[in-house]
């Protein structure tokens, strides 16, 4: 299994421009580490998340939803893409999820979101990929939502020292 979705976040259309403000990478970057290391933030995220950085480039989390954890561990690649690796839960095949800043265009940035099952899967679990793709389209678009609210409140600006 196997589902890709863009979202835009910098449109090159200045009518769109001027109706939201662009992000740097730099901000954009900011805001899907917060993903990463305060998944709580977001709507529809863990209760808690505890992490610990074991290499360069690698987060490894536990999340909790009320009594249940999912550990998984994320690769960085700074300002450039993010992959959410998880552990194998019980007979469930893991979905792994990559998140890739692009700009296709002077002006444009996307996040292309590619989610993929690490095993083969089952046909009860095949039965339900169509509700994962819209549960995951839905909770990607509010992330975005999210992002551009801590953009125009400034918290995606760099610390000040």
């Amino acid at each position: 299994m196997r589902f890709e979705h863009l979202i835009e976040i910098n449109s090159p259309d200045p009518v769109f421009g001027a109706a939201m403000p662009p992000f740097t990478r730099a901000q954009l970057w900011r805001g899907l580490m917060q993903r990463v290391k305060a998944p709580q933030r977001f709507p529809n995220g863990p209760e808690g998340c505890d992490w610990h950085e074991p290499a360069a480039g690698v987060i490894a989390r536990t999340l909790r939803f009320g009594p249940h954890t999912l550990t998984d561990r994320v690769q960085l690649d700074a300002e450039e893409s993010l992959v959410f690796t998880p552990e194998a839960h019980g007979e469930t095949a893991p979905i792994r999820l990559t998140i890739r800043i692009e700009e296709p265009q002077p002006r444009q940035m996307v996040l292309r979101f590619i989610y993929e099952a690490l095993a083969e899967q089952t046909q009860e679990e095949a039965y339900y990929n169509d509700y994962r793709h819209s549960a995951w389209l839905h909770n990607d678009r509010d992330m975005v939502i999210t992002l551009r609210e801590w953009l125009e409140t400034g918290q995606l600006n760099p610390l000040s020292s």
